[in-house]
């Protein structure tokens, strides 16, 4: 399996055909003003993402994710969300640049090995749940020379080679198994899923959990969801995850409505092994997570579409 990849084509097949276009992520009550003014306006540009012809507005991606995640539990459905960033990104074109806030792999060698399970896992989720892909035009500047409006390219076109891939291995984006990133944060960090999860089972899986945080957190928002905690490994979920899979799950109360998972790259196996044993809900939490147990400085600081007016 190569990890080299020409990303563009993908992005022509996309945005071009009417499927997606770029436009911007506009969510009813969330507020990123105090983002960009820490980091710069060139945050800004990441407000910028692609959108399907039949889900045009921001808050129609949450709309989705509270049906989708909502259904999940009541009916027992294996429902995984997963997100995808440089770490990612890195990580399927086969770089140790993967290893940022966490260690990710410990060698190329580590990452070959794994990618023939991630893909049958990628390929799992664009089935049965939602691909969450951070795509903008920052990420893609190798792409307009097909999409003249994009801005000055960067160098960076680490979205449009991870779009290749998932093309490359049998992975389509769809207008059902699409979501925007960030609209997976600003769900996650609403009243309204917090009110979904009331009195629910929620299990967490992360190598940090505070459930006193996590209790307060939700109880700010009037829910008291009850709690299981599955601590994991910090580091090489994404390259070691078959070794420890069994034990992992084994800990996961059989009776829990859904999973919130921190764990890197490794977020897609481990999300997607607990849909497919449990029949339920699994969602990369990442940042969301953080904010949850508190820890916010383990994303090395505030995120986008996390802050509700």
């Amino acid at each position: 399996m190569r990890f080299r990849n020409e990303g563009e084509g993908s992005l022509d097949s996309l945005i071009p055909n009417g499927e997606f276009r770029f436009g911007k992520l506009e969510i009813k009550g969330i507020d990123n003003s105090r983002i960009i003014e820490l980091f710069g306006p060139v945050m800004s540009e990441q407000e910028t993402c692609i959108l399907h012809k039949n889900l045009p507005r921001g808050d129609d991606y949450v709309e989705m994710l509270h049906l989708r995640i909502s259904a999940g539990m009541r009916e027992r459905k294996g429902t995984p969300i997963v997100r995808f960033a440089d770490g990612e990104y890195a990580f399927y074109d086969g770089s140790l640049k993967c290893n940022g806030l966490y260690r990710q792999a410990e060698s190329v060698e580590a990452i070959r090995a794994a990618l023939p399970a991630h893909v049958k896992d990628l390929r799992y989720v664009a089935e049965r749940g939602m691909l969450a892909p951070l795509v903008f035009p920052g990420n893609v500047s190798r792409a307009k020379r097909s999409f003249p409006f994009l801005r000055k390219p960067s160098g960076d076109d680490s979205a449009a080679r991870f779009l290749g891939f998932l093309s490359r291995n049998g992975v389509e984006l769809t207008g059902s198994n699409y979501v925007p990133f960030y609209a997976v944060y600003a769900y996650l960090t609403s009243e309204r899923f917090a009110r979904e999860v009331d009195g629910r089972n929620v299990c967490i899986l992360n190598s940090d959990i505070d459930r006193g945080a996590c209790e307060r957190w939700f109880e700010r928002l009037a829910s008291r969801p009850e709690f299981a905690e599955v601590r994991i490994p910090a580091s090489f979920v994404a390259t070691r995850w078959a070794s420890m899979e069994e034990e992992i799950l084994d800990r996961v109360p059989g009776d829990a409505d859904l999973c919130l998972v921190g764990a890197g790259v490794g977020a897609l196996p481990v999300c997607a092994a607990l849909s497919r044993r449990f029949s339920i809900p699994s969602l990369d939490a990442g940042h969301a997570l953080n904010l949850m147990n508190d820890m916010e400085n383990k994303s090395a600081g505030p995120r986008l579409y996390t802050i509700h007016k």
